[in-house]
């Protein structure tokens, strides 16, 4: 597959508020530099619940997108939900926690599903779209940076599935806020997840 577009923000006022986000993300040229802490140049305005090692890219696939195009009846561009890639030909439905995307330097690794929250019904321009996009269960993901190295658009990327136990996206979303069971415990044992969620289990209710 190929790397579609490459996407940072700056912070900007949210609408009606004095706070600040880096959602808007803007499609950029040329190769970026990406690090543990993520692509140089995309701003993190609340390190509480984005960004960070365990978030550090944030990335759609392409038939993710276009499904959302076809369900919103308009245009959904490059960046709309605050993604930093968008990979050619990838379902989000088929993505787990662990799963590798790889170019010919930067490797990262799949750790959770990005949530959806008021800032992203604020870009969306609709107050229920945090609900929609948990209800469609086809959320986008965080990767941590196992290698660091360059991006760019039209880049090829391999997508190398875990071979251990597969939590998909849309599990670890149904996850969150839950009482895990000891047969979930389990099946995270062996998981590479974000490193939040694994110290979650033992407190009794799932969260990152």
């Amino acid at each position: 597959m190929k790397v579609l577009s490459v996407c940072v923000g700056k912070a900007e006022a949210r609408p009606s508020r004095s706070l600040m986000s880096g959602i808007n993300k803007r499609e950029t040229s040329g190769r970026l530099p990406v690090g543990l802490e993520g692509l140089e140049g995309d701003t993190i305005c609340n390190r509480r619940h984005h960004g960070g090692r365990e978030q550090a890219v944030y990335i759609e696939g392409n038939l993710t997108r276009l499904w959302w195009q076809e369900e919103l009846g308009r245009p959904v561009l490059h960046g709309l939900f605050g993604e930093n890639l968008c990979l050619e030909g990838l379902d989000n439905r088929d993505v787990a926690a662990g799963d590798r995307f790889a170019t010919a330097e930067l490797l990262l690794e799949v750790t959770a599903p990005r949530m959806p929250c008021r800032i992203l019904s604020e870009r969306m321009k609709d107050r229920s779209f945090a609900k929609r996009y948990m209800e469609a269960a086809r959320p986008g993901f965080y990767c941590r940076v196992v290698q660091s190295g360059v991006i760019a658009a039209g880049m090829d990327m391999q997508h190398e599935p875990f071979q251990g136990e597969r939590i998909l996206m849309a599990e670890m979303m149904d996850h969150y806020g839950t009482t895990p069971s000891a047969d979930l415990i389990k099946r995270y044992s062996n998981v590479p997840a974000h490193a939040k969620l694994l110290a979650s289990l033992s407190r009794g209710k799932i969260s990152f």
